[in-house]
């Protein structure tokens, strides 16, 4: 299964051969068990905004830089169209309540999966669609040993959130000047198996929240896992 994919992800976008070197992680839903408390933060502050979100949107918007999410939001629901600075100060809102909500657990199987890929000697990235301090800090203590800050991509090294290319692209850039057929994205959300994709990536799925399978692969998934402990179990099945 695992060779077909990575043979026809190859005969698709043109690459003679797959060689990685680097694995990009998305954060929410991939590193930390964290989407229930970001759907909570989502439909209180943009309540608090005068919006309307639901948990629904809040998985499927998962991945985008959120100044994006919530100017997108103004511009259907008032049409209004706003800029990044009053965005931003809507968006703060949301990471404060976000920030009281008891801290996500690390999501399972991730350890044993980036212990795994660090022994191969592949580098680690993250590339989110976050900005906030207190996330980065999270992640580097608590996957310092195989992740290096220069290696994480944040909402504010790009001007075009996911699904765009960017964020992935600048990941590759992080990770080494990389090629897009010498790295993996792993992603749990459409719009950044979407980004993922458009880079030109191989993009791995695990579907840790409620989605059907079928919109990560509509989205351009060319593997699939139902968790995160599965992928892990499998790592060497891929990388062969």
């Amino acid at each position: 299964m695992y060779c077909l994919a990575i043979k026809k992800y190859l005969e698709d976008c043109g690459f003679e051969a797959f060689s990685p070197k680097a694995v990009l992680f998305d954060m929410d839903g991939v590193l930390y068990d964290s989407m229930p408390n970001h759907a909570i933060a989502w439909q209180e502050s943009m309540a608090k905004c005068g919006l309307q979100m639901t948990a629904d949107d809040a998985y499927a918007t998962e991945g985008a830089r959120g100044i994006d999410t919530i100017r997108e939001m103004v511009k259907r629901q008032q049409g209004r169209i706003i800029d990044e600075v009053e965005a931003q100060r809507m968006y703060d809102i949301k990471t404060q309540i976000f920030h009281s909500l008891p801290e996500a657990p690390i999501m399972p199987g991730i350890l044993s999966l980036m212990t795994q890929i660090h022994g191969d000697g592949l580098t680690i990235g993250v590339v989110t669609g976050s900005g906030q301090r207190p996330l980065i800090q999270r992640i580097l203590k608590d996957f310092g040993r195989f992740v290096d800050e220069a290696c994480i991509t944040t909402a504010y090294d790009v001007t075009q959130g996911k699904p765009a290319p960017d964020p992935y692209l600048m990941g590759l850039q992080k990770a080494g000047a990389l090629m897009p057929y010498e790295a993996i994205v792993v992603e749990n959300a459409p719009l950044g198996v979407r980004s993922g994709h458009a880079a030109r990536i191989l993009t791995v799925a695990v579907n840790t929240g409620p989605l059907p399978d079928e919109e990560l692969l509509v989205a351009g998934a060319n593997l699939i896992f139902p968790d995160m402990q599965a992928f892990s179990d499998h790592w060497h099945d891929l990388i062969f």
